[in-house]
């Protein structure tokens, strides 16, 4: 993992905080100098349990091998543990149709809910110990929330097994191969009468 520079990541969000604070607002404005999916939550962590923070969320992801923008929000609520990330994001991927085999767009809806653990006492600055949770997501060193492994995951999940172009999908000819979707073929018509007459 590359050496993140985390002077920059506590400036811009103590700096967005306080913004927020004085507009009574709490939802942190897309921001083009840092990465949406990296969260500081080192003033957070002073928070008492209950406190609630929403984040908006832009950015370019790897989802199954490709790049894609996704958008929404993320709300972290500070637990007597660490944080409980609740995460509602939107993006576009292509997949190939199950039926027919086009490649089409898909809107992909991801939810995340998942708790992150600190690694770091905030007031000392010792380490702490994670809590004995297979994959469980941690906050790193620095005090940085990363959601992207979290979306990565759930995106996968949310795609479909087997995906269709559209609900009413003719898929292909057994005989030609041909698209059905696109033009009628006669082929299926004699597969049909070859059924019907062997049987």
């Amino acid at each position: 993992m590359a050496e993140i520079d985390a002077g920059r990541f506590i400036g811009y969000n103590e700096l967005v905080l306080e913004v927020n604070h004085r507009e009574g607002e709490s939802k942190l404005p897309v921001e083009t100098q840092g990465n949406t999916m990296w969260i500081n939550v080192a003033q957070l962590l002073k928070a008492p349990v209950g406190v609630t923070r929403s984040y908006a969320v832009s950015e370019m992801v790897d989802i199954a091998g490709s790049s894609h923008l996704v958008e929404g929000e993320v709300q972290l609520i500070r637990t007597n543990r660490g944080f409980l990330a609740r995460a509602t994001l939107h993006t576009d991927i292509e997949l190939t149709c199950s039926r027919c085999l086009t490649l089409f767009h898909h809107p992909l809806l991801i939810n995340i809910e998942e708790e992150y653990f600190p690694t770091t006492n905030i007031i000392t600055g010792e380490a702490v110990p994670i809590p004995d949770e297979p994959d469980c997501f941690t906050i790193d060193e620095h005090n940085i929330l990363d959601l992207t492994e979290a979306l990565r995951q759930y995106a996968i999940m949310a795609i479909p097994m087997k995906p269709l172009c559209r609900e009413d999908c003719a898929g292909l000819c057994p005989g030609c191969g041909g698209n059905l979707n696109q033009a009628s073929c006669h082929c299926s018509t004699k597969v049909t009468d070859r059924m019907v007459g062997a049987g």
